[in-house]
């Protein structure tokens, strides 16, 4: 097979030169206005061609490269006094697989236990490609099924409006669970 990018042949969908070329993570902050900070590990721009392979037969594969380039390393670097859980956002099953719960799961380490199914949309609306106000006017309605009073880390692939991310962190505040702060792989805030 060829490596996606640069079209040389390769074992991988993206080459082992090419990831250390173009994807080496670069941890940005985006604070909320009470405080709670959303790390993300590139700009939307940077790996666009990339996020959108989430809807199509090889996003499991790429999705599974930059898990271990971005929340594996950073789980790797990660301690914590106690144990934390990674929460995936919405982890439902689409095109077969769940890109949130792809991320999720590279973020297992002695410090992180990755959480699937446990924080979900009650209805099935899609932001991608939708205006401001249309996020406000629907809601996701988060529902909340694991245990209280732990620690957790949210887990969503782009955070752009920072409404999604709002309304978990919120959903697990009413739930008695205290979230650390947030991960995403693309923060698609204009630079």
């Amino acid at each position: 097979m060829k490596c996606i990018l640069c079209k040389q042949y390769s074992l991988k969908l993206i080459c082992k030169s090419c990831q250390n070329s173009f994807l080496e993570p670069k941890l940005s902050e985006r604070t909320l206005a009470d405080g709670f900070k959303i790390y993300s590990f590139y700009h939307y721009h940077e790996i666009e061609d990339l996020l959108t392979t989430k809807h199509t037969h090889i996003g499991s594969a790429i999705y599974t490269i930059l898990a271990q380039l971005a929340f594996k390393r950073f789980a790797n670097a990660f301690s914590f006094i106690n144990p934390v859980y990674a929460i995936a956002i919405d982890d439902h099953v689409k095109n077969g697989y769940s890109h949130t719960a792809v991320l999720t799961k590279a973020l297992k380490s002695k410090d992180i236990v990755p959480l699937f199914a446990s924080l979900r949309a009650q209805n099935n609306i899609t932001y991608s490609g939708r205006s401001l106000e249309y996020r406000l006017q629907n809601p996701r309605r988060f529902s909340y099924s694991y245990k209280s009073d732990i620690d957790a880390i949210l887990v969503d692939d782009i955070v752009t409006s920072t409404m999604t991310i709002n309304e978990a962190k919120n959903t697990l505040l009413k739930n008695a669970v205290n979230p650390l702060f947030a991960l995403t792989l693309a923060d698609a805030r204009e630079e």
